[in-house]
């Protein structure tokens, strides 16, 4: 039995995930991760380029203004999305298809509601979130229509994401990267007809997101609904109804993730508002400085995914010594991952920031960041692997809260003394390398407390939620 199900894995393209090498599996799980996450980056720097290059600086501006907000929500669902992969991944292991059925089920309701939630709330308050942010007179009201319509997707981003959670916690990352392939492409096409052929601005964008949106989360639906394994998903499923203790779990691990998501959201405006304290030039250098993050995190991020579903399969399959190490793994992988990277962006950073400004003055602003951030980026991987872990052992509510007061209360007490007394952009900066040494610390305390607290045998019912 235990043959046949590794060969139907192989079959599928599936990593296996409670047997073989960690080493290997990991990797192979995580680079099409990598490249789903880079997609995503590529195409929303199109979408940007596509509203600015063929329509107006008005409209470029409005879509812009809107950023903070759409990491924000798009953030609590990516969350939401962590819980999903970790319970499935955790009955999975155990091999108890009924808590799959019934986590699986449950999840798609949560993560639907989630959606739709969040759409009623940014078109009823998109204008009030909008002016909280000091949007400007001249581009509130593109930023409202963007922001309007963008929302219209947020619930096909909540089913995406719940389908991304359930087959990746099988060990498929690769159909979630093709279907997210064939979204952007078309999203770039869209882009181009609404904005070039239709004479639409932010509207055009916004539209050509949603329309694409609903394809993802479509392709997904029909791929579960085609499956004949436990991680199918067909509609028939729900006349079970949710399953409470399974979507109390879910809840549980889902909300503290997303807030996590949503709060450093928060705490980036603070240093938004530090950053344009300064003159044009030092903002837009640090504003073309500021891509590199979006590309070295993502690539990172990858191996966070990797290191939970992994802790999760091989908890409730009771291998705890896989565990550990799909833990050591991981950090390991995404430390190389933000050294290599970082270490590129020190050598190569002024050709990197060519790409977004023509100014020399411009350029060497851009370098007073990347030249902290390229030595920075590495440390990252102690505190958000063990955040990782942490979920992967299925607890998220203390991590939370710890990467709350570390990387957030603290940056903000950071900017108000150490940057206050300075006032340069090397002391803003390096807020980022002593946030994320005391967070690590404390979140690998908090580990380290939590695994000594696992049972001998673990699996089944011992799969719980703090």
């Amino acid at each position: 039995m235990a043959n046949r199900a590794s060969a139907t894995k192989k079959a599928t393209g599936e990593i296996q995930i409670t047997d073989g090498s960690l080493w290997k599996n990991i990797l192979l799980f995580s680079v099409p991760l990598m490249l789903s996450q880079l997609l995503q980056v590529l195409f929303n720097m199109a979408d940007v380029a596509v509203v600015g290059k063929f329509s107006s600086a008005e409209a470029l501006g409005a879509v812009g203004s809107t950023t903070t907000l759409v990491t924000l929500f798009t953030g609590f669902l990516i969350g939401m999305g962590s819980a999903v992969n970790v319970r499935v991944a955790q009955h999975l292991g155990a091999k108890d298809k009924a808590r799959v059925s019934a986590s699986i089920r449950t999840s798609f309701l949560i993560c639907l509601a989630t959606g739709v939630i969040i759409t009623v709330l940014c078109l009823l308050s998109a204008r009030f979130m909008l002016e909280l942010l000091g949007t400007k007179d001249d581009l509130i009201d593109g930023a409202v229509l963007y922001f309007r319509i963008y929302a219209i997707g947020m619930p096909a981003l909540g089913i995406f994401n719940f389908g991304n959670g359930v087959l990746s916690a099988n060990g498929d990352t690769k159909r979630p990267l093709v279907y997210l392939l064939i979204a952007g492409i078309l999203n770039v096409l869209f882009n181009l007809f609404f904005v070039i052929v239709c004479g639409m601005a932010e509207d055009g964008v916004a539209l050509a997101s949603i329309i694409t949106q609903y394809v993802s989360a479509v392709l997904i639906l029909i791929h579960m609904a085609r499956q004949k394994d436990e991680c199918a998903f067909r509609f028939r499923d729900l006349k079970n109804g949710a399953d409470r203790t399974e979507g109390g779990r879910i809840l549980g691990l889902g909300i503290p993730a997303g807030l996590q998501n949503a709060i450093f959201a928060v705490a980036n405006l603070f240093i938004q508002g530090a950053v344009n304290s300064f003159d044009s030039v030092i903002v837009e250098g640090n504003s073309a400085a500021a891509n590199s993050d979006a590309i070295i995190y993502n690539v990172m991020a990858a191996f966070y995914t990797a290191c939970s579903t992994f802790m999760g399969q091989n908890l409730g399959a009771g291998k705890r010594d896989r565990v550990l190490k799909s833990y050591f793994i991981g950090i390991a992988y995404s430390f190389v991952a933000g050294a290599l990277l970082g270490g590129a962006l020190f050598l190569f950073g002024r050709e990197f920031l060519s790409l977004f400004a023509n100014d020399e003055a411009v350029i060497e602003a851009g370098l007073l960041r990347t030249r902290i951030m390229s030595f920075s980026y590495a440390v990252s991987a102690f505190m958000d692997c063990t955040i990782a872990a942490c979920r992967g052992l299925g607890k998220s509510f203390a991590p939370t809260v710890i990467v709350i007061m570390g990387s957030c209360v603290f940056r903000v007490a950071w900017i108000y003394t150490v940057f206050a007394y300075f006032r340069t952009i090397p002391s803003l900066y390096l807020l980022y390398i002593f946030s994320w040494t005391i967070t690590a610390i404390a979140e690998i305390i908090c580990f380290i407390v939590n695994y000594k607290k696992l049972p001998a045998n673990t699996g089944g019912d011992l799969l719980t939620v703090e």
